[in-house]
């Protein structure tokens, strides 16, 4: 009886949050993935605006820490790309203002991926006046992440598609192939499924040029 009720007083002692970031972390990267990758076409906005308010949540228990911006700033611009029409522009401008956010905590968290996000973004949003678009800053923000995760799947894929866009045929092939022989991710292996059958796509899309 006494060594249950001490571990009682232990428990009781310890926060409730204690080690649960990185346990949220995983469950809206998973769920995340589920979305993206195999929930059907005409379901994905719905199931990406439940995951956005589930984000928004993850930041708020979370207010000093950079990863749960990220991740809001994720779904919201992959949100924004099924939704699309003048109602994606405010879901990623809300992103871009996460990611900047997420830089000023901390610029390395998760390998540098704001880095990786915003130059996503920049490239891939319309430019100016409907939105904020920019290639050059596509293009820095792209190799800060490289140089900060120069082996992840997501940064090389991401430069890839830039190049892609831009035209630079012969690099973009580079850096998709270096992101289709990118390390597993442990924990991440439905993301990594869906990035390696993107990256395939765009290989074979270069093949065809």
């Amino acid at each position: 009886m006494r060594t249950f009720s001490l571990l009682l007083i232990l428990l009781l002692a310890t926060p409730v949050w204690a080690g649960s970031l990185e346990s949220d972390l995983a469950r809206i990267q998973q769920r995340w993935a589920e979305i993206q990758y195999q929930v059907p076409g005409d379901d994905k906005a719905d199931a990406f605006e439940a995951l956005a308010k589930d984000a928004e949540g993850f930041v708020a228990d979370y207010p000093d820490r950079a990863e749960p911006r990220i991740w809001r700033a994720i779904v919201l611009s992959t949100w924004a790309g099924e939704k699309g029409g003048l109602g994606a522009l405010r879901l990623v401008k809300d992103a871009r203002s996460q990611l900047e956010e997420a830089l000023e905590i901390d610029d390395s968290a998760l390998e540098g991926s704001a880095y990786t996000s915003l130059g996503s973004l920049y490239y891939q949003v319309p430019g100016w006046p409907l939105a904020f678009g920019d290639d050059d800053k596509a293009r820095r923000y792209l190799q800060k992440a490289l140089s900060l995760n120069p082996d992840g799947i997501d940064p090389n894929f991401f430069f890839g598609d830039y190049l892609l866009e831009q035209g630079e045929k012969a690099r973009a092939r580079q850096y998709l192939e270096r992101a289709l022989a990118a390390p597993a991710r442990v924990g991440r292996e439905l993301a990594d499924q869906g990035r390696r059958e993107e990256i395939r796509e765009r290989l074979a899309r270069l093949s065809k040029s």
